[in-house]
């Protein structure tokens, strides 16, 4: 395994958490756009060697409760969802507004809990984000925090970073925090705290090294419990997680330059991690029957087409998890691209002919293989 910059320097898709301590003002309240104009910039040079970026951004909600006037007290659950409703239009113009003369496209995508917890929104999410990605844009999330109640939200962005990454099979996930890396205890407060450069396993000793949110700024949710949180969704899911400090200018390319930092290492591959997910920690809800010509097309790493299925049985979602058999044993396992009903419509059809049968398509494949795994 490589050095952080080599990490780095290998991937394909890169998420970066940005928080609202780091993104407004906490003084003034207002967008900190110079060091916005950085961050551009980084993600600028990023693109510019092939990796695709995608940003987990705060901000909505304290840029918004500025405008509408309501700094310095608490917020009830129908003001927060007030203030994002005005502070999410901000955001979304600040991060194109500084990106665009990079001759970056930028997409909003608002996520909450249920999208990234429920198959079927887990599914149609990741097939906006990957599509967005193969056509060149960088998608700009946030957590929909205008129609998001206590109960179905996060209420922090770190692992929803954690589970953007997940999503789309990220390599590498880079938190930019008010502090540098991980400490034995907090540096603030403990002037023998010891920083913790690489975390190969997220012992009950590291997790109990998090402390509580961050309140100091009365912008920010997260603190380091929350990353490390996040650290364990992104290392099962075969991404590094890179904790470092977002205060200085363009803080990734500082970074790539061996700035201070933690580094949760991923022991598996995102594409090797996702597959033993699958295989291993999914119940299957169904059975998909298949014939010679797509046990083949499987075999040899291709997804499994309508064409090649010929019977199916079980009752299951879009997203849920199906084994696939052939000959009445059991041959691979995936998600399902649609659910039993809409199974039944296309099964054996080209897949030219899924839209005309349903009046619409979720793609060509009953099951992709980026989410197939052979047994």
């Amino acid at each position: 395994m490589g050095s952080l910059s080599e990490i780095i320097n290998d991937a394909k898709i890169i998420i970066v958490k940005i928080g609202s301590a780091l993104l407004v003002d906490h003084e003034t309240g207002e967008l900190r756009e110079t060091w916005l104009s950085g961050i551009a910039d980084d993600v600028a040079a990023l693109r510019n060697t092939g990796r695709s970026v995608i940003i987990v951004s705060s901000g909505a909600i304290a840029l918004g409760r500025s405008k509408l006037g309501l700094r310095g007290r608490k917020l009830s659950l129908a003001e927060k969802q007030a203030c994002a409703a005005v502070g999410q239009a901000a955001l979304t113009r600040a991060y194109e507004d500084v990106l665009t003369p990079h001759g970056i496209t930028t997409a909003q995508a608002l996520l909450t809990l249920t999208d990234t917890e429920d198959r079927a929104r887990w599914i149609n999410a990741s097939r906006t984000l990957r599509a967005l990605l193969k056509l060149g844009a960088v998608p700009i999330i946030n957590e929909n925090d205008t129609v998001a109640t206590d109960e179905i939200r996060y209420g922090d962005n770190d692992r929803l970073a954690a589970r953007t990454a997940q999503m789309v099979g990220a390599d590498v996930l880079i938190l930019l925090s008010d502090i540098d890396g991980l400490y034995s205890a907090d540096p603030r407060v403990d002037e023998d705290a010891k920083h913790i450069a690489k975390i190969e396993s997220l012992t009950p000793e590291i997790m109990a090294m998090g402390g509580d949110s961050n309140e100091s700024a009365a912008v920010g949710t997260g603190g380091m419990a929350t990353k490390l949180l996040a650290a364990d969704i992104a290392i099962k899911a075969g991404c590094h997680l890179i904790i470092t400090s977002g205060e200085i200018s363009s803080p990734i390319n500082a970074l790539r330059g061996g700035a201070k930092a933690s580094w949760f290492v991923a022991k598996a591959d995102p594409a090797s991690a996702r597959k033993q997910w699958i295989a291993g920690s999914l119940k299957s809800h169904g059975q998909v029957h298949i014939d010679d010509g797509a046990l083949n097309a499987l075999r040899n790493g291709k997804s499994l087409l309508p064409a090649g299925a010929t019977a199916f049985d079980g009752t299951f979602n879009a997203g849920d998890a199906v084994t696939v058999i052939h000959k009445g044993h059991a041959v691979a396992k995936g998600l399902a691209g649609y659910s039993a009903v809409e199974t039944q419509q296309i099964l054996g059809l080209k897949s030219g002919d899924i839209s005309a049968a349903l009046g619409y398509s979720h793609g060509a494949a009953l099951i992709h293989r980026d989410n197939l795994v052979l047994l």
